[in-house]
This record gives C-alpha cells, structure tokens and sequence, in this order.
C-alpha cells in the first residue's frame, strides 16, 4: 500500500491558495499570490530541498494546470519532476503532454492507486483534492509549512467535511524567517477527555 502524503504551504489562517506567484491563482479575487517569498532563507531552502525529492505527485486539476505549465521549462529547480508519474484528479481533462502524466476520474481510482504497490504519493498545493482526500479518510501523513501570516481570505486546507482524525507529530523544524515544518503521522481516532481528571 502506498501513502498519501499531503504537502502544504499554509497561513495562520488556514489559506494555501497561490503561494508561489502573484499571478499562479487569483480565482475568487485573491490579491495575495506570492506570499511565501519574504520567508526564504537558508533553513528554509533545506525543508523545502527535502520535501521535493523525487516521489510521485497526486494533484488536483487546477494545480496540475499551473504545473504544468511551470516545471517542465524550470526541472532544474525540482530535480526529478518531469520523471516522476504526476497522476490527476480530474473530470474535464484525459491528457497531457507533459512526460509521465495519468488522469483519475473517482475517489474510487485514487483508492485502488494508494492500494497499488509502489512508493508515497506526495500531494501538493490542490485544495479540493486535499479536503476530498481529508473527508474520505485518504491521508496517512501532513507536512505542512505554516507561515506567519494571516490572508482573511483564500482557499483553505481545511472545511467542516474532514473525517476526525488523530496525528502524531514526527518532525518539527522553525525557520529564522518563523515558518515552522512539521510533519504528523495518521495515528488512529480523536481521542477526548476532561482535563485535570
């Protein structure tokens, strides 16, 4: 069985949309693209030197889109990317040219891929996918860079259709910029309690 490993760059606030450019996802009226760039310092270049190494992708449509278009003329910024398989959730598109792509169509297709034998599938940016991932209890593992910004307003990681779920956190890291890498492991159900009892 392969795991489904979501990566995501995320506000205080839960926002994730179009962290990478002004311009990569300005849906909805969003003015905020870019708003990872003031956080890059040499820490922070070596999670994300980790969190990019070869793996085979899960995307949603849209960021697969923006993908797409971006990384195949700049591979040299994400060694292994036009190599790995890139597999799609997607209704309105069956092909690509870029190298290695695959189209879904059902949770049902991503159930039987994360069954399949092979190695982790990383998910990245993707919104929609994330919160169907999250709602049909599909995510083993959430490495998630949260940065120390609030936007108001964006598409975000999280709605009210997650599955309850417990994690155990495996790896913590704060940048001098103040983005803090961390890594949790699906553990099991939410547990409660009362607390001083």
């Amino acid at each position: 069985m392969r795991k489904i490993i979501v990566i995501t760059m995320i506000t205080i606030d839960g926002v994730m949309q179009a962290p990478g450019a002004p311009e990569e996802d300005t849906s909805g009226g969003f003015e905020y693209g870019g708003w990872v760039a003031p956080f890059g310092d040499e820490e922070y270049g070596k999670v994300m030197q980790k969190q990019m190494e070869p793996a085979d992708i899960l995307l949603g449509r849209k960021t697969f889109d923006i993908f797409e278009d971006y990384w195949p003329k700049h591979a040299e910024g994400w060694p292994g990317i036009n190599e790995v398989t890139k597999y799609v959730l997607s209704t309105s598109r069956k092909y690509s040219d870029w190298e290695n792509s695959e189209f879904l169509s059902t949770v049902d297709a991503i159930k039987k891929l994360k069954n399949s034998e092979g190695g982790d599938l990383k998910v990245w940016g993707s919104a929609t996918l994330v919160q169907l991932l999250l709602e049909h209890d599909l995510v083993d593992e959430l490495g998630l860079l949260i940065y120390p910004i609030i936007l108001g307003k964006g598409k975000k990681m999280f709605d009210n259709s997650s599955t309850p779920a417990g994690f155990t956190l495996t790896e913590s890291t704060t940048t001098p910029s103040g983005v803090i890498a961390v890594s949790y492991k699906r553990a099991g159900d939410v547990k409660t309690g009362t607390i001083g009892e």
